[in-house]
């Protein structure tokens, strides 16, 4: 595309969007301030870099496809990060897992991890002037196989989790302390069954335990951010989850720390846009897993759906965007893992754009007045605005390729860098 051209295309958007009250210039403004956290797992399908037993399952994660070119080590991991990173306007954050640990080829168990084994990943963010996020991770381990990690009846299953679960808070406030600005926590647990259970409640009351347990140490809140995740169902728990939506959101507020929606884990029929201004009512913050799923959880690249509009446009709605922390959460096995990063972080910030492109005075005018035939009015002539053009301008002068034009530089660094993988 010819710069001129986007240059030009841009004055006459922002011309149209002026007419309508929007400060297009002040919408780009906000948006370079929005950083998201992006997963690290896309580059591997969730693989890791630890030793694995060879009778470990995946513990209710799995990467479907077997396109070439899948990172193999670390350094892999962050050669292919740091070319996502010059594909994508605006500065952001990477999120890790506990198993993505530079451990040196040694075999180093989940309950013996500490901030030596991040040392290197807080040298290479420092270097790239980028944040670090972390999660614990309770799958893909023999001590997982059984369904069960910190609701385990087993107690030393639960002990051999829950001083994992203390780890990663150690490291991650190690993490934030480093960077000078706080990591995000996450803990997301697979525990469930696949069939019928009668002790719900001793399952229950063994997480609230370990999550108690994990949570004794106190961090400042500029070093850790601490926050629980919910599912409805994974697999192998395809009848009961321990860890449900109503148990954390309990959890989380008794406790004063962040619930996690990812946009995955609930019911076809629900809305979580809609959850937003329900929970903030009585939390600070909360932290948003943006995914896309097909018919169920399926963990898909994230695009510019009707689902993830309505997120978008109800967190500036409501003014939310220094409330809600944003995090991306999905792997995709079966198409080029670069393009698959640069779609869905892409369509998250095309989605934030059109929310903060809208004419919020106005349609709260007319709501307030009664007057809700011409907010409908305006939500509709609204869809037409032509907001690619303040996109490929903000692309411009983020110095990345506008429109498509990063196809051909993920097609060469494909044949230069992944297609020698094997």
């Amino acid at each position: 595309m010819n710069p001129k051209s986007i240059e030009k295309h841009y004055q006459l958007a922002r011309e149209l969007y002026a007419e309508k009250g929007v400060d297009s210039d002040k919408a780009l403004a906000i948006l370079n301030g929005i950083q998201l956290s992006l997963p690290c797992w896309q580059t591997d399908d969730v693989t890791g870099l630890e030793y694995r037993d060879k009778n470990t399952n995946n513990g209710g994660i799995m990467a479907t496809g077997n396109y070439p070119g899948r990172a193999r080590n670390i350094t892999e991991i962050r050669t292919d990060l740091e070319k996502v990173l010059t594909l994508i306007p605006g500065r952001h954050r990477i999120g890790l897992h506990a198993m993505y640990g530079d451990f040196q080829g040694q075999k180093v168990d989940r309950n013996e991890i500490d901030p030596t084994h991040f040392q290197s990943w807080i040298d290479w963010a420092k270097e790239l002037q980028i944040g670090l996020d972390f999660n614990s991770t309770y799958f893909a381990h023999s001590l997982a196989n059984s369904g069960f990690t910190l609701s385990s009846k087993n107690e030393t299953i639960r002990s051999f989790w829950v001083e994992h679960g203390k780890r990663c808070r150690e490291i991650a406030a190690r993490i934030g302390e480093a960077q000078g600005s706080p990591c995000l926590h996450n803990t997301w647990i697979p525990d469930g069954s696949k069939d019928l259970v009668i002790d719900k409640w001793g399952y229950r009351e063994n997480l609230r335990q370990s999550l108690d347990e994990i949570f004794t140490k106190p961090y400042p809140q500029k070093a850790l951010r601490d926050s629980v995740e919910s599912k409805l169902f994974g697999l192998g728990s395809e009848t009961f989850v321990v860890g449900s939506y109503d148990f954390y959101l309990s959890y989380a507020l008794k406790k004063q720390i962040m619930i996690c929606l990812d946009m995955g884990h609930f019911h076809p029929t629900e809305s979580v846009a809609d959850k937003l201004s329900a929970i903030l009512q009585f939390s600070d913050n909360l932290l948003l897993h943006i995914t896309r799923s097909v018919r169920w959880d399926s963990d898909h690249v994230p695009i510019l759906n009707q689902e993830l509009l309505e997120l978008t446009k109800e967190i500036v709605r409501n003014r939310l965007l220094d409330r809600i922390f944003l995090a991306l959460d999905f792997f995709d096995a079966s198409i080029n893992r670069i393009s698959a990063y640069v779609i869905g972080i892409r369509a998250t910030l095309i989605a934030l754009l059109a929310a903060l492109l809208e004419p919020i005075d106005k349609l709260l005018k007319s709501e307030k007045t009664g007057k809700t035939h011409i907010t409908l009015s305006l939500v509709e002539d609204y869809k037409t605005m032509p907001i690619n053009a303040v996109w490929d301008y903000y692309c411009l002068k983020s110095n990345v390729p506008p429109g498509i034009e990063w196809i051909p530089e993920v097609e060469k660094y494909e044949e230069q860098v992944l297609s020698k993988r094997k």
